[in-house]
């Protein structure tokens, strides 16, 4: 078997969506995993983040220590996700039907497909006005010329994915270093702007900001594991994914911290080009080319996803083939849809989506912590992956258990919600516990803990043993051929 031999096969277009990925299919490196999350982040959406910081009144420095802080938070959660892809060989959403039920996953699919569609969006926009406001570019054709080629990654698959992300970072990571050395030895200009500090409520707000980012990727991972080889190491997997998603963050808020505070920077990709020539001449253009190509890359990444959960969602109601075929007609679907909302929204609706990604983290919250307590505490990485595939198999059409967590979750955390506001106006809504707080948002640590408790309580009496029986008859259904047993190999 190619797995077996360790050779790595030629890419071509993706075959596979939702099914299961064979032994034999199996390949790719632990180290691979690295550079691919590093570069999911290395892009000027990041350093976007880090003007969060200069706007709630932090200094560039403790932006950089709140950020990071909140970045290594979120971090862990995304990356706990990295096992569960080479155990099972699935994508995230179908093993998420053993907590919400073949048919009750249709509730998580809700946030994390509108999650893959919203971030198109937004990358839409700023990458075509970033490429007006440098090239003067038409923002509309820019817009469509991005759309294609992020659907064309994603329809080539899997493979090329990885070794599109790989390629792009060994490109652009020497022109950022070039980057951070000048603005670090003060060849980049500007001054730091008066009043920026230190405050409880910033640093709370920017540590919510980088946790935030990071969980947001939770429902990606698996995705982008699940052609690992049965037998790869849990914590090398584990450590791979949390340094790389962790990395490129930790490095760029940052540095957008720092063109806000001294540049006044308003737009990222304008402002990298500009501290960058600044050092040496045209090495701003190039890193924000790089950083084009990067965002350009992870819209292809997201686009990949979002395929997945359309077709586990139509999967969960009416049972389909699984085929390149219905992969690539959603791919173009989805990019179509992004594209037509990316251009019927103007500027002034920018605040409108950013809480409504907003509201798709409070979505994905309870998932994330509700899959993970299954996953390591509750069924120790043991699933019969027939049986995920079928209403009537031993997950059942809906789970009570999941479904009952994922809602109390969602109530618990409204009273801690912030909806951020539009420049000069007031939030639209703030929890009455976020007010008691001076408005800092931590409803998304409070959904993690009470979703975790909750699920883990409802899941104590459920008789694991009975599976035993569906996960033997799983794996010689699957050609499997000597028995695994996942929980020993996810301990290991």
């Amino acid at each position: 078997m190619a797995a077996a031999e360790g050779r790595v096969p030629a890419p071509t277009i993706e075959v596979r969506s939702i099914d299961w990925v064979p032994e034999d299919e199996r390949h790719g490196k632990v180290w691979q995993q690295g550079p691919f999350w590093f570069l999911g982040n290395f892009q000027f959406f990041t350093i976007a983040i880090g003007f969060i910081g200069p706007a709630v009144g932090l200094s560039v420095f403790w932006t950089f220590v709140a950020g990071a802080a909140g970045i290594l938070f979120g971090s862990i959660f995304m990356a706990l996700h990295a096992t569960q892809g080479p155990n099972l060989g699935l994508p995230q959403m179908i093993q998420s039907r053993a907590q919400f039920g073949h048919r009750g996953v249709i509730v998580p699919l809700f946030a994390t497909l509108f999650t893959f569609v919203a971030f198109n969006v937004v990358d839409q926009m700023l990458l075509a006005a970033g490429l007006h406001g440098i090239w003067g570019w038409n923002a509309t054709l820019a817009a469509i010329g991005l759309a294609i080629l992020a659907a064309g990654l994603a329809i080539l698959g899997h493979d090329w994915i990885h070794k599109a992300f790989r390629l792009i970072l060994f490109i652009a990571a020497p022109f950022f270093v070039v980057l951070t050395i000048g603005i670090l030895t003060g060849k980049a200009g500007g001054a730091q702007a008066a009043g920026l500090g230190y405050s409880f409520v910033g640093f709370m707000t920017m540590f919510t900001a980088g946790a935030s980012y990071n969980i947001t990727y939770a429902p990606y991972v698996s995705d982008y594991t699940r052609y690992m080889p049965r037998n790869t190491s849990r914590w090398r997997i584990i450590w791979s994914v949390y340094l790389g998603a962790a990395g490129s963050p930790i490095w760029l808020i940052p540095i957008g911290a720092w063109l806000a505070a001294h540049l006044g920077a308003v737009d990222g990709l304008v402002a990298l080009r500009d501290a960058g020539n600044s050092i040496v001449g045209g090495l701003g253009t190039i890193a924000a080319i790089m950083t084009v190509l990067a965002l350009t890359a992870t819209m292809g990444l997201n686009a990949y996803c979002g395929m997945l959960t359309v077709v586990t969602g139509i999967d969960s109601v009416r049972k389909i083939e699984p085929t390149r075929s219905i992969r690539i007609v959603w791919i173009l679907v989805l990019g179509l849809v992004w594209l037509v909302i990316g251009l019927a929204l103007s500027d002034k609706y920018v605040t409108a989506l950013s809480n409504t990604l907003i509201l798709m983290l409070y979505l994905l919250v309870p998932w994330t912590a509700v899959n993970l307590v299954d996953y390591f505490l509750v069924r120790h990485g043991n699933y019969s992956v027939t049986d995920l595939f079928t209403p009537k198999g031993i997950y059942g059409a809906w789970n009570g258990q999941g479904l009952i967590t994922y809602f109390v979750t969602l109530a618990v955390m409204t009273p801690f919600a912030v909806l951020v506001a539009s420049p000069g106006g007031n939030s639209p809504y703030t929890g009455f516990l976020a007010s008691k707080l001076h408005g800092v948002d931590i409803s998304a640590e409070v959904g993690l803990v009470v979703a975790g408790v909750v699920y883990f309580v409802l899941s104590r009496g459920r008789d694991l043993s009975a599976e035993r029986a569906a996960i033997e008859r799983s794996e010689h259904e699957l050609g499997l051929s000597s028995h695994v047993d996942a929980g020993s190999a996810i301990r290991a």
